[in-house]
């Protein structure tokens, strides 16, 4: 990997390469654009295949973070970090320490958070040694519900935009993936009187939809060709792509999982061929870097939920921007972002009343 090249394209500030020798720990921090405040995004701990695989997980995450952040409208910027190692391993507790000293040595450019293979015990052990992380166990908590609402919200303006109503009922609705996130957000549609068509690798969590919200049960393979209305993606990403697009025999892709164009730009293409209304994800998932923040800010459990509330307008202005410009709704969504950014760049920098003496 041509590492400079690679940064200078995809605009990225710094990259830490951090090792430490008493626990074998290796992990890489990518900051990506600090102008709208701190780098914010979580920790993987993934068997990487190489060096070079790792890195590049953490400058796409962390550029993405960026992006996430600034269309959410928080004061926050974008990066990611990465453990390389085998996230099953019981000896957490000095793994996390050591990542914990290095975000501390970057003193407050980066906040680190949990995110794949991590949780909050881990970020437990994180804070033992830094005050720059998120996602505590006595703190804001599990994010689903604030990200699960926020998919909710972002349903309802993809409803209002593509059918000039935000009401739900009657709606049929493919939810793929009955984690935290997907479940607490089959609750909320079946409130608003929707129709479930769900699946899951794990038979008891589609039992429970089934028993709960009178969902009907496909498999994995079969939901992408159910007639529907809305197909909401809530597990792994990748989903959309040369296989499953052609199948779809929906109006709206809507979910909240991460990175669910396999290829953004070709994958985003061919949704928009086919006259289906794509939510890009990091927009309509943003409830959960939301209730994050909330734990920096010290907002309320309530306030978080009034802040997903607004994705509802930030979605609809996506759409808007894509209807102007005649551009896929993903090429939208940066827009917007990169237009956030930019404003608070180009903000009139003031001096400070007396010069430093140093």
């Amino acid at each position: 990997m041509k590492l400079f090249e690679t940064m200078q394209s995809l605009g990225h500030e710094q990259v830490v390469c951090c090792y430490d020798k008493s626990t074998g720990y290796r992990g890489v921090i990518a900051i990506h654009d600090t102008t709208l405040g701190p780098a914010l995004g979580g920790c993987r701990f993934w068997n990487y295949a190489s060096e070079d695989e790792a890195i590049t997980d953490a400058l796409r995450l962390s550029r993405g973070m960026t992006y996430k952040n600034a269309v959410a409208g928080l004061n926050l910027g974008g990066g990611k970090s990465v453990i390389i190692g085998d996230n099953r391993t019981a000896n957490r507790e000095m793994i996390f320490r050591a990542h914990g000293r290095f975000v501390e040595s970057l003193g407050g450019r980066y906040v680190t958070a949990e995110d794949v293979g991590t949780g909050t015990a881990d970020m437990d052990y994180v804070h033992m040694e830094t005050e720059y992380v998120a996602g505590l166990s006595n703190r804001s908590g599990d994010p689903s519900p604030v990200t699960a609402h926020g998919v909710f919200r972002s349903i309802e303006a993809s409803a209002k935009w593509r059918w000039g109503s935000a009401s739900l009922a009657g709606k049929t609705i493919l939810v793929q993936g009955l984690g935290n996130v997907g479940g607490y957000l089959s609750k909320e549609l079946v409130a608003a009187g929707a129709k479930l068509i769900v699946a899951d690798i794990r038979q008891e969590k589609v039992a429970h939809a089934v028993k709960e919200y009178g969902a009907t049960a496909v498999s994995d393979a079969e939901i992408y060709a159910q007639k529907a209305d809305i197909y909401a993606p809530c597990a792994l990403g990748a989903t959309l792509n040369d296989d499953t697009i052609p199948k779809l025999k929906v109006e709206i892709v809507c979910g909240g999982a991460n990175n669910q164009l396999l290829e953004p730009r070709k994958h985003g293409e061919a949704l928009e061929k086919r006259n289906i209304l794509y939510a890009p994800d990091f927009v309509a998932n943003a409830g959960g870097v939301i209730n994050v923040y909330s734990e920096l800010a010290g907002w309320t459990h309530e306030r978080s939920l009034r802040k997903a509330d607004e994705i509802f307008d930030t979605l609809l202005g996506v759409y808007a921007i894509a209807k102007e410009k005649g551009i896929p709704s993903y090429e939208a969504a940066d827009e917007l972002a990169e237009r956030r950014v930019a404003a608070v760049r180009g903000l009139t920098k003031t001096w400070p009343q007396w010069p430093r003496k140093s």
